[in-house]
């Protein structure tokens, strides 16, 4: 089934905003579809796959996830073109009823923009990459050089401190999305392009000649990923809290979308807890019972969401062992609360 993808903006009408005195999760099942914010610029994260005409991504499949367990669907989903510039607009006008794009959380996105963070999906670094000619091998020999990155992003500031801290002063120019970015990189127009590790992995990866590409070993500064929700709306923003941990929970448990109907045979009360056979989590959040056991059915675990967009089998292969997006128990930083 091909999925809607809409442009932010010119199709407002199309996106029904919140209803007056609803919350969004009401709404969201009112309508029937979902609306999910996501990038389609970023390979591995949120990307339109033109050969296919299908979105892709670790950040699409969060959205497919938020579907399964809310709708039952993890096909009910519209994808909505956000920049780094138009992604917190577009909660907060109700175009959207979440985004997934790649989003640094911060501390000041949650107290000046007013926004609510979901648990962080990916951990990431800003870097640099550079054109393999320049000769350049760490960022400290930037001094002079033309530097870009993308509007509306964490990166921007970051840059700023990078220059100030330095004493340098470097032009930096500014642009809409990652292909555009990529696409100064790539022309000349800039020097040394800025923004997310992950991305520049990809769009390296990706390009016609990866070798033409270096990335710069330096990160500066960490960028952990999470999807957010309208500010002061709890229903919704707890209901999609517990559908992001599950999917962290659910490969902690070793539980796949090829095992999980198995598992509902357990015994195991607290299994089949967790999977919705029993219990009232669905109910007291006010979603499906089984929203746990459709999102991973129809979606997968954490773990089979990395491996199908950034494991060994994609071009773009970014290492889980030895980071935070391991799971905990194997030395990393994705982990689940309890759910007893």
């Amino acid at each position: 089934m091909k999925k809607t993808i809409l442009a932010l903006g010119a199709t407002v009408s199309v996106m029904a905003a919140t209803s007056a005195g609803a919350g969004v999760l009401e709404t969201v099942v009112q309508r029937g579809t979902l609306n999910c914010g996501t990038d389609n610029t970023a390979p591995g994260f949120g990307y339109l796959n033109t050969t296919t005409g299908q979105m892709e991504g670790l950040d699409v499949d969060f959205c497919r996830a938020v579907a399964a367990a809310v709708l039952g669907d993890a096909t009910k989903v519209n994808f909505v073109n956000v920049t780094d510039k138009s992604r917190f607009t577009a909660v907060q006008t109700g175009q959207v009823d979440v985004v997934f794009a790649h989003t640094t959380l911060k501390p000041g996105r949650e107290s000046a923009i007013t926004v609510d963070f979901l648990p962080v999906n990916f951990w990431d670094g800003t870097g640099a990459m550079v054109k393999t000619e320049l000769g350049v091998e760490g960022i400290g020999d930037l001094d002079g050089a033309n530097l870009c990155t993308t509007q509306g992003s964490s990166t921007e500031a970051a840059l700023a401190n990078l220059l100030k801290a330095n004493g340098w002063s470097n032009q930096v120019l500014t642009y809409e999305n990652l292909e555009k970015l990529f696409g100064a990189l790539n022309s000349g127009r800039c020097d040394a392009m800025f923004t997310d590790k992950s991305a520049l992995a990809a769009w390296r990866a990706n390009s016609a000649n990866p070798a033409d590409y270096v990335v710069l070993p330096e990160i500066i500064e960490k960028s952990p990923f999470a999807g957010f929700v309208v500010a002061n709306d709890s229903r919704w923003r707890n209901a999609l809290r517990w559908i992001s941990y599950a999917l962290i929970e659910a490969e902690e448990r070793g539980i796949t979308s090829a095992n999980v109907e198995e598992t509902l045979k357990s015994e195991d009360p607290n299994t089949l807890m967790f999977l919705g056979a029993q219990g009232t989590f669905g109910a007291d959040f006010g979603i499906p019972a089984d929203f746990v056991t459709q999102a991973v059915k129809q979606v997968g675990n954490y773990g089979e969401i990395y491996e199908r967009n950034l494991g060994p089998d994609t071009t773009i292969f970014i290492d889980r062992k030895g980071t935070p997006n391991a799971l905990s128990k194997d030395g990393g930083a994705m982990i689940s609360p309890l759910w007893n």
